[in-house]
């Protein structure tokens, strides 16, 4: 039979409850094909399917978008003002001021949480990997259960506070509701552990370090967001921290002092007709500013793998910095028909090297990328970078444009190693050299040419001229094929 909640703290701590929690050892497999679909029945009419196929903040070792990793060890007791294990509606309003306390803590049950306010005020809360982890001081978390949420207006002034948090088994569809969270580690939304998390219609405002407005972390999980705004605020909080599969469609997405989106290990993004704006500071600790970056951090809070973007529609905004940014891992990136707006100082548009960032992003001069890149129908504009200790394969299909110069850069390469750089121009694409290039192997069946429209030189290391243009530009091959 299901039960009717109606709380008011004011009255009593009731429904106060704690549960014994830990790591999971095996965290849930990640769906097929890279982005896969929900579970059976999940999530409802409306809220949209998958398509087929947080480290610390800048200035902290790891990583940007989450906190400090490394191995977890921890276990111990939730402390929440409201605990549910059956079927339950909650129709009124909770507030809690315990110290790392959650909200409301769901461990089973089909849970209707509706037209409320849910209030997060601890200024003792600690925060760090528990929260980030497990959730613990969220407003609301679910580590079991079907929890449906919706109408509702979430707000957190406390370290760890993150607004709605899915870990493990809890199942969370949240729509038409306003998230606002103040201080740091306090993700907007947020799995980790494997938790499941469907959002349509969100306005969420993160404004903490290290809190990212669509956030995740160790242990993965599964994110659909359709609709909505998420602004994040904070140092070292993108607009979304990728560490589980996240799909998000038709959705605004803005970091107003981080990069725009970070993505580390084995996961993924996609990206649909959304726009995405970063405006990352420059900092001494980087060997160089970007807005999208696809890394492994050596954290722990990701497996060592390929990690998947996809971005197709939509508009990628650059205030600061380069564009592209994949160091230390396996990426794999596929942009479709994104309009790119890049600042003025814009340092590349893509870079595929090795690190020497102070955060330790494993060892310079062993730590390059492995990076394919597919640009369909796709305008890109600025240099391409690379270097000898990493491979890239750049593809430029169905009349994509790159606009700029190819460059090797060994500053983080040390003692140099065997990589490779691959351009590949089909009939209908076009690279328009904008400056002396040098790659390992360029096939082009499209157009290769200068600004001007003049013919550019191709040539081997050897200075053996394969093809005499009369644009002041040459590019320099190892091999070379127009079939």
């Amino acid at each position: 039979m299901k039960k009717t909640i109606s709380i008011l703290l004011a009255l009593c701590l009731v429904f106060t409850g704690a549960q014994t929690f830990g790591f999971a050892d095996n965290p849930p497999q990640m769906p097929p094909d890279g982005m896969g679909n929900p579970p059976d029945g999940m999530p409802p009419a409306g809220m949209g399917q998958p398509p087929e196929g947080l480290t610390p903040p800048d200035g902290m070792p790891g990583g940007p978008g989450g906190m400090p990793g490394g191995h977890s060890s921890f276990s111990g007791e939730y402390k929440a003002l409201v605990t549910i294990s059956e079927d339950t509606e909650l129709t009124e309003s909770v507030y809690s001021e315990g110290t790392d306390e959650v909200g409301i803590l769901v461990t089973d049950g089909d849970v209707a949480i509706s037209d409320v306010t849910v209030f997060r005020n601890s200024d003792n809360s600690t925060g760090g990997d528990n929260s980030s982890f497990y959730g613990v001081g969220s407003a609301i978390l679910a580590t079991g259960g079907n929890v449906t949420i919706s109408n509702a207006t979430i707000e957190t002034d406390s370290a760890g506070g993150a607004g709605i948090f899915s870990y493990g088994d809890g199942i969370i569809t949240v729509s038409d509701s306003v998230i606002t969270t103040q201080r740091g580690t306090s993700g907007g939304i947020h799995v980790a552990g494997g938790g499941t998390l469907y959002a349509e219609n969100l306005a969420v405002t993160t404004n903490g370090a290290s809190s990212a407005a669509i956030r995740s972390d160790r242990g993965s999980g599964t994110m659909v967001v359709n609709g909505g705004s998420y602004t994040s605020n904070g140092s070292g909080s993108p607009a979304v921290y990728v560490t589980a599969d996240i799909t998000v469609s038709d959705a605004v997405l803005t970091a107003t002092g981080s990069e725009a989106l970070c993505l580390e290990g084995l996961n993924s993004v996609h990206l649909i007709n959304c726009t995405l704006t970063g405006d990352m500071p420059d900092q001494e600790q980087n060997d160089n500013t970007w807005t999208v970056i696809l890394y492994q951090s050596m954290s722990g809070d990701a497996d060592i793998g390929q990690g998947v973007f996809k971005m197709e529609g939509g508009k990628l905004v650059s205030l600061n910095g380069g564009l592209f940014y994949t160091t230390n891992t396996e990426s794999a990136f596929t942009l479709r028909n994104v309009e790119i707006e890049r600042g003025e100082d814009s340092e590349y548009f893509l870079r595929c090297t090795g690190n020497a960032n102070q955060r330790g992003w494993g060892k310079t001069g062993s730590n390059g990328a492995d990076c394919t890149f597919t640009a369909i129908s796709q305008r890109m504009d600025g240099n391409i970078i690379w270097d000898s200790i990493s491979n890239l394969d750049l593809s430029l299909t169905e009349g994509s444009i790159l606009m700029g110069a190819v460059l090797d850069d060994e500053s983080c390469a040390g003692e140099g190693g065997s990589g490779t750089c691959c351009i590949t121009v089909d009939e209908s694409s076009a690279w328009i050299v904008t400056g002396d290039s040098m790659l390992t192997k360029l096939i082009c069946t499209g157009t290769l040419r200068d600004a001007d429209g003049n013919t550019v030189s191709i040539m081997l290391g050897d200075g053996t001229v394969l093809v005499e243009g009369n644009s002041p530009f040459t590019v320099t091959v190892n091999q070379y094929t127009e079939t």
